[in-house]
């Protein structure tokens, strides 16, 4: 088996050699300059490889160096509060080397070699140990990391050390294996579990139009499809920001340099509200930007989603956003076309769908394999081009995962943010979770849920009689229902994310807002019985004083008090 060869074609990021004998998806040095790059096809004495970083000037005869390991990253404590690009090269490592413009050929270790970690063990000499078990914590942070023995190795325990140590340095001896607190996981391959389960329990994000209309469980992929400016950055940011998952994994996979500097600028500047600490202090930035090549953007989002896998193994809740994936299947588009393969609908690889499935099927929640139940939450934004979801990426994705953000233009232009568009949107979680909102919030949830959706039909299909002839053709009850579909868009659905107050409304307060709306719609219903108009209806003070108090520090006060209002100013028109 050779190791050796010579380059003998480079078109663009895709390079054929000869002379090297290598196995599928390992990585190779490519060129004088040494530059990194992946076999992804093997045709006789050729072998295909995707570099990841930009060939301009290699050419044929330059050596090929096959290093016999498939693409891996480095995990361990030291990721917290890091910002890698899509091959795990710590971007401030290399920004102190070379200045703000990364060269070809340099590469950097994911992980810090020189910082020591304090390591307190939770084992002692003698215990047999098993794959995934827990055998110390480290303090990363404000975040306990638990050092986990490498999924392929059990035994006794021979030695374990205490004390401040590197991640190289050995820290137990197990079975006659040295253990140390950095493992090496090949990125396509899923880490191992010991049993996933269903999803039964929401991802709580505080955004009202998610978390009541159209929960994602926690282990559940989610797609956020939208055109150039709809919100997508923003609404994944406040997901990150107040969603209850512990760990966040932000891939910007492909996006504009100036969207990531954004990213990059705002990201460090976010308060966790739970704890008060930076918000970076529990997130993992991936920086891919469209000028960099795109075959490290196709290896991002593993990169991503192994690091992701890595905190579930410990226990904890991750929630990953993808930002975006359509920029991810450009990539794999331009590399197929490379390889001359056959093309499919659009210029995308036949095999679009698939790795699409590879990737959304890693969201999970699962019992890992030192017991602890963990979860990774996938919220994938797809950036359609004219915020076309006929396209492929929009329309395979869709197959995939069960839940559906669509982000509208129009609901943009009519400042209505966030801009989810509630009758194209879905869920399909809404039944397994149905249980748990009765449980936890209140038995009523559900059924107040299903009513506000059906209101907000009944509203759409009332529209197309207004826009043929006006409202005054309506009845009153049919007004009342234009009516009170105003109050759950304009007060429940619509939420300012630079509010303090409103950015975040707690699961309980979004029942007390929705059944408050319900209520007035029931009492409404009784006055224009007893003879009131629709316009003393609306005109009621304790109406505009519910519409002002989401915005009020005393919220919850405000709710209570809107509550009693309603009963005695509806009592007065005779409801």
């Amino acid at each position: 088996m050779s190791n050796e060869g010579i380059i003998y074609r480079v078109a663009g990021p895709v390079v054929t050699a000869i002379g090297i004998s290598p196995r599928m998806y390992d990585v190779v040095q490519v060129g004088d300059e040494k530059l990194m790059g992946e076999v992804i096809k093997i045709e006789g004495d050729r072998t295909i490889i995707q570099v990841y970083e930009n060939t301009s000037g290699v050419k044929p005869g330059e050596p090929v160096v096959n290093t016999g390991r498939p693409l891996a990253v480095e995990l361990g404590p030291g990721l917290l509060h890091s910002v890698y690009d899509g091959i795990q090269r710590p971007l401030k490592v290399l920004n102190e080397k070379m200045g703000d413009f990364i060269l070809r050929g340099v590469t950097a270790p994911g992980l810090d070699r020189e910082k020591k970690w304090d390591f307190e063990p939770v084992v002692k000499e003698g215990d047999i140990v098993s794959p995934g078990q827990v055998i110390g914590t480290v303090m990363e942070g404000t975040m306990l990391h638990k050092i986990m023995v490498p999924p392929t190795l059990s035994g006794k325990v021979e030695k374990i050390n205490k004390g401040s140590f590197t991640v190289e340095e050995t820290v137990a001896v197990i079975d006659g294996t040295d253990v140390i607190m950095m493992q090496r996981w090949p990125v396509r391959t899923p880490r191992p579990v010991a049993e996933k389960y269903q999803p039964e329990v929401p991802l709580q994000t505080g955004l009202r139009v998610l978390d009541t209309m159209f929960p994602l469980a926690k282990g559940g992929a989610a797609a956020i499809p939208g055109g150039f400016g709809t919100g997508k950055t923003v609404t994944q940011q406040s997901l990150a920001k107040w969603s209850d998952a512990q760990i966040v994994v932000y891939i910007g996979c492909g996006e504009r340099g100036n969207e990531m500097t954004e990213v990059l600028t705002e990201f460090p500047e976010l308060e966790d509200p739970r704890s008060g600490n930076p918000l970076m202090n529990r997130t993992v930035l991936i920086a891919n930007t469209s000028n960099m090549p795109v075959a490290a953007r196709e290896a991002s989002v593993y990169t991503g989603m192994t690091i992701a896998e890595y905190y579930r193994d410990m226990g904890y809740h991750v929630a990953l956003m993808a930002d975006s994936t359509s920029r991810w299947a450009e990539a794999m588009r331009e590399i197929s076309s490379r390889l001359e393969e056959m093309p499919g609908e659009e210029g995308y690889p036949a095999y679009l769908a698939g790795r699409l499935s590879e990737f959304y099927e890693r969201a999970c929640i699962a019992k890992s394999l030192c017991g602890e139940d963990g979860s990774i939450s996938v919220i994938g934004a797809v950036s359609p081009p004219g915020g076309d979801i006929s396209e492929p990426v929009s329309q395979n994705t869709l197959r995939i995962v069960r839940v559906f953000w669509a982000l509208d233009t129009k609901l943009r232009e009519r400042r209505h943010f966030p801009t989810i568009n509630w009758l194209t949107s879905y869920t399909l979680y809404d039944k397994q979770l149905r249980e748990w909102y009765a449980k936890n919030v209140n038995e009523e949830f559900p059924s107040l849920r299903e009513w506000a959706m059906q209101t907000l039909q009944k509203e759409s299909e009332l529209q197309e009689i207004v826009q043929l002839v006006g409202s005054d053709a309506l009845s009153e009850d049919k007004k009342l229902i234009l009516e009170v579909s105003k109050m759950i868009r304009e007060v429940f659905l619509q939420q300012n994310a630079y509010h303090p107050v409103d950015t975040f409304c707690p699961l309980d307060r979004q029942y007390q807002m929705l059944r408050l709306i319900k209520k007035f719609s029931d009492l409404a219903d009784k006055a224009l019985i007893a003879g009131a108009s629709i316009d003393k209806i609306v005109a009621i003070p304790a109406r505009q004083r519910f519409i002002r108090a989401k915005f009020e520090e005393t919220i919850d006060e405000e709710l209570a008090a809107v509550d009693k209002d309603f009963d005695v100013q509806f009592k007065e028109l005779g409801a």
